[in-house]
């Protein structure tokens, strides 16, 4: 019989996880209504073929296999080395009773082989150990050096699977990677895995580069540039190595960022001092003002379906978040707690803004509903910002400054329970999470 997966808790039903209890006669399956405190146990195995050339690919497919699931928060890898049946075929159906004796209530297992054309082939299969029921069977092929990607993709079949939600473990990070002294920083485009394998740099730290922000439907980047003459917007195709600038804008511009459908960018431009939000259709790049008060507009985010923005305004005195219609009509102030609200970027499922708040001397990650109702706050420390969504809209991600040290990358999850660091050897601000590679 299975038993149950994960405990349940009560508090946010509406945003929390949990995997619901299975009998023996329907399959584990996992949903995402209600608070989880204990990770499902959950073995990996894929063994190489001992007859070619794949060497150790199949154990090192295992470890990011099993690093993207707990990194998740809602798996528990079991260790291989408390394995009774290390020898698995995938072909072969497992002895389940070795896999409930150390407590694994999923088992995937899997072959990693070099085909007869040089490229690698991974099988695996997800089981259910106490239905003992076959949940998924799989071939992925790729490059052998792309060995981690096919990881990535068995990972999001796991997830998937057992949570019911889509994964997000293939995907990328674009982010401003820092080095040096504060006075002469050098902020660097750079690119990484999710969970930062793999960085590299799309440009040359010749000049600053701030707040790149992904089209939400291709592998396209929009960014500030800040060259000695002046700041500029460029278009980056990241597949391509193409890139563009964004007509020619007056002023001071910040915070680019695309619509759902990446026809438009919105952005805020600073004049005579005064900021105000402009959106630049892409196609005709013919611009319009969205904002004319005397105050500061800035950080334009589109709603997932296009018909909002929010943005941050010190109209009323202090930095709050306001809505509007994608025309500029119908403002409306959301927020009104106590300290300033800044950087709001609406979910992907456009049910939640993300935003960063200041307040009693301390930054802070929250969450709340699309009209400003239930506000959270995720996590605090002395300075972080920068929230941006995985494409699943479960997780965020966002950097963190120590006093005088160097800001790192961190995400947590939309329950505020899980939180991890991303590794990168550097300094490392303003990320902008990728939609799934294609």
């Amino acid at each position: 019989m299975i038993r149950s997966l994960m405990a349940l808790a009560s508090v946010i039903a509406a945003l929390s996880c949990a995997v619901m209890p299975a009998s023996a006669q329907e399959p584990l399956r996992a949903t995402v209504n209600q608070g989880v405190i204990e990770p499902l146990p959950i073995a990996i195995k894929i063994n190489s073929a001992a007859t070619n050339a794949s060497g150790n690919l199949g154990t090192q497919i295992s470890k990011v296999v099993m690093a993207d699931l707990e990194r998740s928060g809602f798996f528990r890898p079991i260790d291989p080395n408390a394995f009774i049946q290390s020898q698995l075929d995938v072909n072969v159906t497992p002895n389940f009773e070795n896999w409930r004796t150390i407590n694994a209530q999923a088992l995937s297992n899997g072959m990693a082989f070099i085909d007869g054309q040089g490229r690698l082939q991974v099988d695996f299969r997800l089981w259910d150990v106490f239905s003992e029921k076959q949940l998924l069977g799989m071939s992925f092929t790729a490059t052998p050096e792309n060995y981690r990607r096919i990881a990535h993709k068995i990972a999001d079949a796991i997830y998937e699977k057992l949570t019911g939600e889509e994964g997000y473990f293939d995907t990328r990070i674009v982010f401003v990677a820092e080095s040096g002294g504060r006075a002469k920083r050098i902020k660097r485009l750079a690119i990484m895995d999710q969970d930062g394998a793999n960085p590299s740099y799309l440009t040359d730290g010749s000049y600053k580069v701030m707040t790149p922000r992904f089209n939400a439907d291709s592998q396209e980047i929009t960014y500030m540039a800040l060259r000695d003459d002046s700041a500029r917007i460029y278009i980056f195709n990241i597949e391509t190595g193409r890139q563009e600038t964004v007509g020619q804008i007056k002023g001071m511009v910040f915070a680019p960022r695309f619509s759902p459908d990446g026809s438009k960018l919105a952005y805020s431009v600073a004049q005579g001092g005064n900021t105000d939000i402009y959106v630049m259709d892409l196609r005709s790049r013919s611009t319009r003002r969205l904002t004319t008060e005397s105050s500061i507009e800035t950080s334009p985010s589109f709603s997932a379906d296009g018909s909002t923005i929010v943005f941050t305004s010190d109209r009323g005195g202090s930095p709050q978040i306001y809505a509007m219609n994608a025309d500029g009509s119908g403002i409306r102030r959301i927020t009104f707690g106590g300290g300033s609200y800044s950087t709001p970027v609406y979910s992907p499922k456009g049910d939640l803004i993300a935003f960063t708040k200041q307040s009693s001397g301390r930054f802070s990650i929250g969450v709340m509903g699309a009209d400003g109702s239930g506000e959270r706050l995720l996590t605090s420390s002395y300075l972080e910002e920068g929230p941006t969504w995985a494409p699943n809209g479960r997780y965020i991600m966002f950097f963190r400054e120590p006093p005088g040290g160097m800001p790192s990358l961190w995400t947590v999850d939309v329950t505020g329970r899980v939180e991890r660091a991303v590794p990168y050897p550097g300094g490392a601000s303003d990320p902008a999470w990728s939609p799934r590679l294609k």
